[in-house]
């Protein structure tokens, strides 16, 4: 079998694997109001949830990161079908396995075009192209370490604008959508997106298309073409310090203690 093919299997694999021992244990959780991609983000959550065990033992088998993540940028905008497919089809699913060795930065605006004068964004796809661009930019400001699966639950939906508040409360039932709306209608949207803007804009090379993905602030048109296909090889590939298992496929050994008897 090819080492490409293997390891593709293996990530499939090790992502279902992963799903079937959450949904396991919702299946055996009470009163839990968060979604499982974030069981074990806290604590108080992993206790509430009743996966307190099967956090400590998911934490055990993650090696302690040896070298920087990859940083991964992606540049997009909120209607495109390409960038809906890898956002939710390599990007989500890759981040979930890998979390530990990549920092995924999302920034929508894409195509579109920005009017000072008129204090205005001109997008690719319509105006509510525009305010799904905003809606994201304020999700991302407000929720922290959640936004990426709210833009994920978002962009899989096949609305993307009147999923906003649901994905929200399911994965960041902390946040108030009065919040989004709030900096949507205030000045802070509108800076969101300026800023957006020109990041967009200083990027070099400068984008042709998008979804436009950086790897550690870099471009280059190998790893992108390898970013739509097989984004979990790259990442892998990418980090520069100890594989985890996921990336290798080894089994991991969790390191045990006994209490010897003297009688």
């Amino acid at each position: 079998m090819h080492p490409e093919t293997k390891m593709n299997w293996l990530s499939i694999y090790a992502f279902l694997f992963f799903f079937f021992i959450f949904e396991k244990c919702q299946t055996d959780s009470h009163s839990c109001g968060y979604p499982p991609s974030l069981w074990c983000s806290s604590l108080e959550i992993a206790v509430e949830c009743g996966v307190l065990k099967q956090c400590m033992e998911l934490n055990a088998t993650r090696p302690v990161p040896s070298s920087p993540p990859v940083e991964v940028s992606v540049y997009y905008e909120s209607f495109c079908p390409g960038c809906r497919t890898f956002l939710t089809g390599q990007l989500f699913p890759t981040w979930t396995m890998l979390g530990d060795i990549m920092r995924v930065h999302l920034v929508p605006y894409g195509n579109a075009k920005e009017f000072p004068e008129q204090n205005l964004f001109s997008c690719q796809h319509g105006k509510l192209e525009c305010q799904a661009n905003m809606i994201e930019a304020c999700i991302l400001n407000v929720t922290g370490h959640a936004a990426f699966p709210v833009i994920y639950c978002m962009e899989s939906s096949s609305d993307v604008i009147n999923a906003a508040q649901p994905c929200l409360q399911l994965y960041a039932p902390s946040v108030e959508w009065g919040t989004v709306e709030s900096c949507m209608r205030g000045g802070l949207g509108h800076r969101l997106m300026h800023e957006n803007a020109l990041k967009t804009q200083a990027l070099r090379p400068q984008h042709t298309h998008v979804p436009w993905v950086t790897f550690n602030g870099l471009y280059r048109d190998d790893w992108e073409d390898k970013a739509m296909s097989t984004l979990f090889n790259l990442i892998c590939k990418l980090y520069k310090g100890i594989k985890p298992p996921t990336c290798t496929g080894a089994p991991t050994k969790l390191d045990q203690s006994f209490c010897y008897s003297f009688f």
